[in-house]
C-alpha cells in the first residue's frame, strides 16, 4: 500500500502542474490575449510570478509571448527552481517574511506603477505570495509584520481569516496590486491554494476587491487572543478600506482560476481506481484543526473494516482543503503531520490500512517535509525509534515522532502548491485488533 500511496501522490501533484495550467487556461493571437470569453488587446505584456508555483508558471508565460514579453519579476520561496532570460528572480522567505521578501514587494509597486493605459499586467499568482510579498504598510516594520504573522499561524485560525487581517495591514494585497497597476489591464491566472477558490482569499487578494473589511480584522485578533504590535494596532484604528466589489479600478481585471486541489484530488480518485481501490472523494473542501479531521478518518477506515461501509475494501478515501495546527506545545511539524500521527495514535495496532497526508507543495508548515505516511504499525514503530507518539501529539512534535518511525513524507519542493491532499487505502488483508 505504501508504494500504491506514492504512485497516487505523484499522480495528483501531475494534475496540479502549473506550468500545463497555464498553458491551457491562455490563447494568444497577435496582439490579442484570449482566456475564456475574456479578450485582451495589449502590445505590451509585463509579467509577475509570484508564490511558491511561479518559476512553472512564469516559463509558461514565457512560451506564450516569446518576443512580445517585456520584462517583469517572479518571486518564489528560497529552494524552488525557477530560471528565466527576461524574468529577475526574487527568492523570499515563508512562511515568515524576510527582507528579500520586503524588496521583492518594493519591485513589485515599481513594476506596477510604471504600466502605461496599453499595458498588459500577467499575474501568476501561486499559494505563499502573501508571505512571500513582505508589504507592511507604513509604518509598520517587517519586525512587527513577522511578529503579527506568526501569531496569526500559530493561533489556529484558518487561511479566511489570517488574510483578512494581511490585507488590511499591506500595500499590494486586497486588491492593491491591481490599483497601483491602473490604468493598464491586468489578468491574473490564479493556481488556488484555499478551499472554495475565491480569488479574493488566494494569495490575499493580490487582483481581487475585498469583501473583508477593517472591523473583521480586528475581530479575527480579538477572537484568537492575539495581541498585535503597537504600530498594527494603531495603523488597523485609522487606515483607509482596501477596494470592494463593485470599485472601478475592477473593470479592467480578469481573474480565471487554472488550476485547484480538486484538480489534484481527483486525479489521486482516478489513479487509486487504476490500481484496484474503489475511491471515494470525501471532499475537497476540508478545513479545520487536523486532529479531528484525522479522528473522522480514523472512524471511517474503522466502518469499512468492520463492516464494509461506506466502501467495502479494498478502497481508497481521498480529500483535499485546509488544515490548521493549533499549537499548545513547543514541538516541530506542520498540519499534515500531525493529521498522520493522530491517525497512527488512533489506529495504533490495527491492521490493513494505510494512508498519507501531504502538502503539494512539499512543505509542511516550517519544515522540510511533505506530510506523513503511516500505517497500523507506525505508532510502535515510533515507541522503537524512542519517541511516544502520544506525548509527541501533546507537544505538537509530529516531526520528531514521525522521523524516529521512519514515516516522514518528503518529496522536495514539488513546483505546485493546491492545498493539502489525504489519502487513505483500505486493503483489509492482515487485520488484526489493536492491543
Amino acid at each position: 500500500m505504501e508504494k500504491d500511496l506514492r504512485e497516487i501522490l505523484s499522480a495528483g501533484l501531475a494534475a496540479a502542474d502549473p506550468r500545463e495550467a497555464v498553458l491551457r487556461s491562455v490563447r494568444v493571437e497577435g496582439n490579442t490575449v484570449l482566456v475564456g470569453y475574456e479578450r485582451f488587446e495589449a502590445e505590451r505584456v509585463f509579467v509577475l510570478a509570484a508564490g511558491k508555483a511561479a518559476g512553472a508558471m512564469a516559463r509558461a508565460a514565457e512560451e506564450l509571448f516569446n518576443e512580445r514579453l517585456q520584462g517583469g519579476l517572479i518571486v518564489t520561496r528560497h529552494g524552488h527552481e525557477a530560471t528565466s532570460k527576461k524574468l529577475e528572480t526574487i527568492f523570499a522567505a515563508h512562511p515568515e517574511p524576510d527582507e528579500r521578501g520586503v524588496e521583492a514587494a518594493r519591485r513589485v509597486e515599481e513594476l506596477a506603477r510604471s504600466l502605461g493605459e496599453g499595458d498588459l499586467l500577467l499575474a501568476l499568482i501561486s499559494g505563499g505570495a502573501s508571505a512571500l510579498l513582505a508589504d507592511p504598510a507604513p509604518p509598520i516594520e517587517l519586525a512587527n509584520l513577522k511578529k503579527l504573522t506568526g501569531a496569526l499561524l500559530r493561533s489556529g485560525a484558518d487561511i479566511g481569516e489570517i488574510n483578512a487581517v494581511r490585507k488590511h495591514v499591506s500595500v499590494l494585497k486586497g486588491g492593491g496590486l491591481v490599483s497601483l497597476a491602473a490604468p493598464a489591464r491586468t489578468l491574473a491566472l490564479l493556481l488556488s491554494d484555499v478551499v472554495g477558490d475565491d480569488p479574493s482569499a488566494i494569495a490575499s487578494g493580490l487582483t481581487a476587491p475585498d469583501p473583508t473589511t477593517l472591523e473583521e480584522a480586528r475581530r479575527v485578533l480579538k477572537h484568537y487572543g492575539i495581541d498585535p504590535p503597537e504600530s498594527v494596532a494603531e495603523y488597523l484604528k485609522k487606515a483607509e478600506e482596501t477596494p470592494k466589489p463593485g470599485d472601478a479600478v475592477f473593470e479592467r481585471v480578469a481573474n480565471v482560476v487554472c488550476g485547484s486541489g480538486r484538480h489534484a484530488a481527483e486525479a489521486a480518485a482516478e489513479k487509486a481506481s487504476e490500481l484496484g481501490y474503489e475511491p471515494l472523494l470525501l471532499s475537497t473542501t476540508i478545513t479545520g484543526d487536523a486532529r479531528p479531521i484525522a479522528s473522522v478518518y480514523a472512524a471511517v477506515i474503522r466502518e469499512v473494516l468492520e463492516s464494509g461501509n461506506p466502501l467495502p475494501p479494498p478502497c481508497a478515501i481521498v480529500s483535499g482543503g485546509e488544515a490548521t495546527v493549533t499549537v499548545r506545545g513547543s514541538g516541530t511539524g506542520g498540519p499534515n503531520q500531525e493529521f498522520a500521527l493522530t491517525l497512527a495514535v488512533e489506529l495504533d495496532g490495527v491492521g490493513g490500512w494505510a494512508a498519507l497526508a501531504a502538502d503539494t507543495d512539499g512543505n509542511d508548515g516550517p519544515t522540510d517535509a511533505a506530510g506523513g505516511l503511516v500505517s497500523g504499525a507506525t505508532a510502535d514503530a515510533i515507541r522503537g525509534g524512542g519517541v511516544d507518539p502520544e506525548e509527541a501529539l501533546a507537544n505538537n512534535d509530529a516531526y520528531r515522532a514521525l522521523e524516529a518511525g521512519g514515516a516522514m513524507l518528503v518529496t522536495g519542493p514539488t513546483g505546485t502548491n493546491v492545498n493539502d491532499l489525504r489519502v487513505a487505502l483500505v486493503s483489509g488483508e492482515g487485520q488484526v485488533e489493536p492491543p
